[in-house]
Parts: C-alpha cells; sequence; structure tokens
C-alpha cells in the first residue's frame, strides 16, 4: 500500500523503538520482502541518522522507492545557524509547515548540551521569555523533537566538536504541556539513539500532571522547575501558570517525582533586578530547595529586545547563592551564554517574524490570553539556556 492524500506518510523518526520495528515488519511483509529489511531501515534511522531513503544502499532501489512513498523521516532546515563568541551555536530550524523553532548547543569542557524546543513559540508569554512574545505556532510532534538532536548532532560532528553528551527540554514551550509528542520523544532519545536518561532533563513551570506522569516512568530523566520566586503572589505575576497549580501544588509533585528514587531535581531562578532578587527570598527559596533536595541554578536575566528589565546586580546574585550555600543547599550562578547570538529562548523565531513580507513589515502574533482551559497547553519555558549544561 503507497500513500494517498487520505493516507499522509508516516514519519519514521516519530515512532518509538518497538512500534518503528512493528511497522516497518508489517511493510516489508506486505511487499513479501524478508524481516531483516527492517532491521535495515531502523539503522540507517537510528544508528546512523540517514533521512533520506535513497541513501539506503543496502536496500533494493524498489523498496527504497515503496518507501518514500509511505513514509519519511523528519528532517529540518536550518534556516539561521547563530555561533557565538563563547561556542554556544543557535539553530533556527524551519520545519515542513513553514514554522520556526529554535536549539541550542552549550559547549563546556567536559560535555556538549543540546537544548530543544517541544512547542513552536508559546501562547502564554511569560514576563522574562521572548518566546511568548512572538506567538504560539503548534505542537511539535516526536519526530521534530528528536529531529533536533539529529540535525544539531550532525551539525556538531562535522566541526570536529564530538557528539552530543547531553539534551534537556528547556527551549521554546513547556515540554510538559506537549506530554503526547514529548514522552516518545524522550523514549527515542533513550532506548532508540542510545542517550541515557540521566542526561537528559524536562524542564517545566510547573505542569503537575505532566510532573507526575514523569515521576512514574521508570527511567530516572532530570527535572528542572522553573521556578523564578518563593513566593506565590510574585511567581504568579512573573509565571501565570501559577495561578492553576500554585507552589504548594507544586512543591507536592516534585517531592512524589524525588520519591520516585535517584532523580535529579533543579530549581531555576532567574535574577531580574528589583523584582525577584530582595534578600529575604534568598533563605525562602533556600527552605523549598531543601525541602526535596533540589540544586539551584542561579541565573542573571538575560535581557531580551521586548523587556525593559535588567539582571540582577552581581552582589545581589553572590548574596543568593551564599545564603544557599549556607543552608546547605548546593547552587551555582549560571552567566547566560551567547548573548551576543540572541540565544535567549524565541529570541532568533521572534526577530524572524518581524521581517519584510511581501513588501510589509510582519509583527509577530501578540501574546494569547491566559485561560484555565489553555494555560496547560501552552505554558512557557525557561527564560534562558544559560542553565543547561547542566543537564
Amino acid at each position: 500500500m503507497t500513500s494517498t492524500p487520505d493516507t499522509p506518510r508516516t514519519d519514521l523518526l516519530s515512532l518509538v523503538p518497538g512500534e518503528l520495528d512493528t511497522v516497518l515488519q508489517r511493510h516489508f511483509a506486505e511487499r513479501r520482502q524478508p524481516s531483516f529489511r527492517a532491521t535495515q531501515v531502523r539503522e540507517w534511522v537510528h544508528d546512523h541518522g540517514v533521512s533520506d531513503f535513497q541513501a539506503m544502499t543496502n536496500l533494493p532501489q524498489g523498496e527504497r522507492d515503496a518507501l518514500e512513498a509511505r513514509f519519511f523521516v523528519e528532517a529540518p532546515e536550518a534556516a539561521q545557524v547563530s555561533v557565538s563568541t563563547d561556542g554556544t551555536t543557535k539553530h533556527l530550524w524551519q520545519m515542513r509547515d513553514g514554522e520556526l523553532i529554535e536549539s541550542v548547543l552549550i559547549p563546556t569542557s567536559d560535555r556538549l548540551t543540546l537544548c530543544l524546543s517541544s512547542q513552536a513559540g508559546c501562547a502564554m508569554g511569560c514576563t522574562f521569555c521572548a518566546t511568548g512574545w512572538g506567538g504560539f505556532g503548534r505542537q511539535l510532534t516526536a519526530g521534530e523533537i528528536v529531529a533536533q538532536f539529529r540535525e544539531a548532532g550532525r551539525w556538531a560532528r562535522e566541526r570536529g566538536r564530538g557528539p552530543i553528551t547531553n539534551v534537556v527540554f528547556m527551549g521554546m514551550g513547556e515540554p510538559l504541556a506537549n506530554r503526547k509528542a514529548v514522552h516518545p520523544a524522550l523514549t527515542i532519545l533513550n532506548s532508540g539513539l542510545g542517550l541515557g536518561a540521566r542526561r537528559i532533563t524536562v524542564s517545566t513551570v510547573g505542569v503537575v500532571p505532566g510532573i507526575r506522569e514523569l515521576a512514574s516512568r521508570p527511567e530516572q530523566f532530570g527535572l528542572a522547575i522553573s521556578l523564578h520566586s518563593p513566593e506565590e503572589a510574585l511567581r504568579a505575576e512573573l509565571i501565570p501558570l501559577e495561578k492553576r497549580h500554585p507552589l504548594p501544588e507544586l512543591m507536592d509533585a516534585i517531592r512524589e517525582f524525588r520519591d520516585a528514587g535517584g532523580r535529579r531535581i533543579t530549581f531555576e531562578y532567574t535574577m531580574i533586578r528589583d523584582r525577584n532578587d530582595a534578600p529575604e527570598l534568598a533563605p525562602k527559596l533556600a527552605r523549598m530547595a531543601l525541602d526535596v533536595g533540589a540544586f539551584v541554578n542561579l541565573i542573571p536575566f538575560n535581557p531580551i529586545p521586548y523587556q525593559d528589565w535588567l539582571p540582577s546586580r552581581p552582589d545581589r546574585v553572590e548574596h543568593f547563592r551564599a545564603t544557599l550555600e549556607e543552608a546547605g543547599v548546593a547552587a551555582a550562578v549560571r552567566e547566560p551564554r551567547g548573548r551576543d547570538i540572541d540565544a535567549a529562548c524565541g529570541q532568533l523565531r521572534a526577530n524572524a517574524l518581524v521581517q519584510l513580507e511581501d513588501g510589509k513589515a510582519r509583527r509577530p502574533r501578540a501574546r494569547a490570553a491566559t485561560s484555565a482551559s489553555g494555560a496547560e497547553a501552552s505554558a512557557p519555558s525557561s527564560a534562558s539556556f544559560s542553565a543547561s549544561s547542566d543537564g
């Protein structure tokens, strides 16, 4: 059977390993081909990172053509690649339907971390995040999420940067608001592409049902919470989802995740001058971190073109760090990476949306209003990629 307008092609990269084998076995059985053909295709897709069926040279030409008619392997095009003086590299990917998403490669001395996106844009728009300013496009598929890993990894290897060692779901979008795609993507990255679960971290602004689902999985994926305030009222000013899942409920879910055993928990705390850096907040943050054994990343705000806020002064950041460590909390200050290439979440996409279209300047879509029914479906991501090297 070949694809028709009523039977669209299937993205093989969106299928978890067992499902991929089943689909390919059925396809080749229908064509009266030996079962090992399925293994050949899986190896091309998962082991060799091939997206073009015509490059699968150990398959007969007729079988390559038949695969091409029925399936595809997601492979976005790089619309823009920006390399920072500090080595951080940001890709702006263009998807098949024209949507733009971002991923960021962050090198350190002993690892190469990929910060990838789970949604095209974001509808909630946290007050410190450029992603929401650019508007919400749509959910990404599992294949589109995994494709960022494959294509960014290919780019890195071709330039002698080595393999991607860590992945953080900390780019555009709220991962746990797209669980239908994120859970398969986690399985594909871990079981299909061989990335260890402890090297994969999912970041969330506090989608409580999603945290509980993640806790129920057997793999030891890490969890990063975009906290940004230890007080409910202040956090609600920064993160609209706080009104739906307030801090006490969020902390209960984090404890459930902790009790699942052996999983790393990180609090991301973006420090914004005169907003959430008052000295009296530091002890409260320390108590919350101690409660669940969380590591704390203190991130000076990465200025974005659409917000006049400033990063906290160094002495205030140091006060928070010292207070946390004196209380027994492991903490680090993570300077934002790639400021010279717009490496904060959503900046490249937002800038790209303000381009000439048919001779007229087009502004990004306005932020969508937050609603009780829509908050979880489009919750925002972290403020910047700066903490992702600890994924």
